[in-house]
């Protein structure tokens, strides 16, 4: 039953993932790859947000955290994504913009999630 529940939730987050890419390369362009760093910044924060959320603040179950977080949110990031990213920014030889983008993508994904922890912790206290 655990592997339907995280195939469905896939399904939803590499959707949400697909309109993401969409969305932010008709307002960003393609020439970088915006797109696949904001899926990881938001990504992150999402997850930060949930586990604070799900974990000692709300009577979430098992089965739903799996498909929330190894589901939707695992189909939705894209680590594999930005490893490609990188690798072409390097085979183009950009060595500066894949050293921003590895820099940024982590950097403020950590950030990301971080605030989403301390936003739920926030609003709840």
């Amino acid at each position: 039953m655990n592997y339907l529940i995280v195939f469905l939730g896939g399904g939803l987050g590499a959707a949400a993932r697909y309109g993401m890419n969409i969305g932010v390369a008709r307002v960003a362009g393609s020439a970088f790859p915006w797109h696949t760093m904001v899926i990881n910044i938001t990504g992150c924060f999402i997850m930060g947000a949930l586990t604070e959320l799900m974990a000692p603040r709300l009577n979430i179950s098992n089965e739903m955290r799996l498909f929330l977080t190894t589901g939707i949110l695992g189909g939705y990031t894209t680590f594999s994504a930005f490893a490609l990213d990188f690798a072409l920014l390097m085979e183009r030889r950009d060595a500066a913009g894949a050293a921003a983008y590895v820099l940024a993508s982590v950097g403020l994904s950590l950030i990301a999630c971080f605030i989403g922890l301390w936003l739920v912790r926030t609003l709840a206290a």
